[in-house]
């Protein structure tokens, strides 16, 4: 029979994540940990979800996580021990020492789902169960179409699964972790709405081995940027194939923002439209998949990259083979906990993070943390609340700002390079602005 406490004593909880990415998965994992039953329900239809060609920077609330709760083992990052800046002419303008860890997206996912649902892959080895932590199901193909309070003080999740049978499933808390377009979030607050911030990030990753060795130094351990009106890239090694390490089979990602003006996503500008069109003349409104760009779209992009980019970018840009986009967007949630508390949002799903203050993965690793020891009465509500909004909310508003200086103004090298170190200042060392506090104490 099992048993109906948690590892601490206090009473088993059912609880249901509602996203199965990074932000669901951390938040499982955490929870999990405690001894909660844990179901995440991910709307892909897929069991695993799709490589998404991306590189991220590991901060520290990331490193914090896996130091925490990861239990497979293995070293999930590549080391860079220097920020620099390129001029048009490829020459070094500025350096700082700085050690940052770059990781991948799909070895951080694989990495996740080994630990919350022992899911095997070529990337790490499932760690074996723990007697004391809970139970763990993930459901694909599960849209959630509804959230309401049950008559047993439970919260009841509506569903469509993929085949179209609809159901539901009842929960002590429900943790909304679908990302920057939650269904929950939506569902709960319809009038918040995600807007298109006038550009794009073009994405995508080069073998190592497959650019000129003047390139390859620009980015072996280090984290290279440039910056001209209307355009800041930037790019670091990051894990290859299956999460090696192994120098000479990692790759070069890099991010390349360019604008694109358009009314709106729903709408799009001509030039837009085109570009957010795949091979198939599907159009997508904000992520083009990796593999699915119009080659010939593409190729207007490379011939603007060899005009208004460095040579070391411009080769990388030019070699990619599977290029994706993103449009750049804003949303947040006024509010992180409704239905007295029963029903909470983290992550993306909380605010979306322009990615250029490489801060979304660090969000939800926080988020999950700090909502894990809250439920363990670590942490008192009171809290949780304060710092996982006022984090939400500060954050939030300097992407903006960065992307307004970045895109929009013109403004000298050093402008740029501050607003990237305050962007890295650690979490911890942060001291939340009035108005990020208003309301939450």
């Amino acid at each position: 029979m099992a048993s109906s406490t948690a590892a601490d004593g206090t009473k088993k909880l059912d609880i249901v994540i509602v996203g199965g990415s990074l932000g669901g998965l951390c938040a499982g994992v955490a929870l999990k940990s405690l001894g909660h039953d844990i179901t995440i329900l991910e709307r892909n239809a897929t069991p695993l979800l799709h490589d998404q060609g991306a590189g991220i920077v590991a901060g520290g609330d990331t490193l914090a996580f896996f130091k925490r709760y990861d239990r497979c083992g293995r070293s999930f990052a590549v080391s860079s021990q220097r920020r620099q800046y390129l001029n048009l002419n490829g020459d070094v303008v500025h350096r700082e020492d700085m050690v940052q860890n770059m990781t991948s997206w799909d070895l951080v996912y694989h990495i996740l789902r080994a630990n919350f649902d022992g899911t095997e892959s070529v990337y790490c080895h499932v760690p074996p169960p723990v007697e004391a932590h809970g139970n763990a199901r993930h459901l694909h193909g599960h849209l959630v179409t509804g959230v309401r309070e049950a008559d047993n003080g439970q919260v009841c999740v509506e569903y469509t699964t993929h085949d179209g049978t609809t159901s539901t499933i009842l929960a002590d808390l429900v943790v909304g972790a679908d990302g920057p377009s939650s269904t929950l979030r939506r569902i709960l607050q319809p009038d918040v709405q995600r807007t298109y911030a006038g550009y794009v990030a073009l994405r995508g990753t080069v073998p190592e081995t497959r650019v000129s060795q003047s390139t390859r130094a620009a980015f072996t351990e280090r984290f290279t940027f440039f910056h001209c009106p209307g355009v800041q890239i930037l790019a670091y090694l990051i894990p290859g194939e299956q999460g090696t390490l192994e120098p000479g089979r990692r790759l070069i990602n890099f991010v390349y923002y360019t604008n694109f003006p358009s009314a709106s996503l729903d709408d799009p500008s001509p030039a837009l439209a085109e570009l957010m069109t795949d091979v198939d003349g599907v159009r997508h409104r904000i992520t083009m998949p990796p593999g699915k760009t119009d080659m010939g779209a593409w190729e207007k992009q490379r011939v603007s990259a060899r005009q208004r980019l460095p040579p070391q970018f411009a080769e990388i840009v030019c070699a990619t083979t599977k290029p994706f986009v993103q449009a750049i967007t804003d949303v947040i949630s006024p509010e992180n906990e409704f239905l007295g508390g029963k029903v909470v949002l983290i992550g993306d799903a909380l605010a979306g993070f322009r990615p250029h203050t490489v801060a979304s993965t660090s969000q939800a690793a926080f988020d999950a943390m700090i909502l894990a020891d809250m439920v363990a009465g670590k942490v008192e509500r009171k809290e949780w609340k304060r710092e996982t909004m006022a984090y939400a909310r500060t954050v939030q508003r300097r992407g903006v700002q960065m992307g307004q200086h970045s895109q929009h103004d013109d403004l000298p090298l050093e402008d740029h390079i501050h607003d990237r170190n305050v962007a890295s200042i650690p979490r911890q060392d942060e001291v939340w602005p009035d108005w990020a506090t208003r309301g939450l104490d």
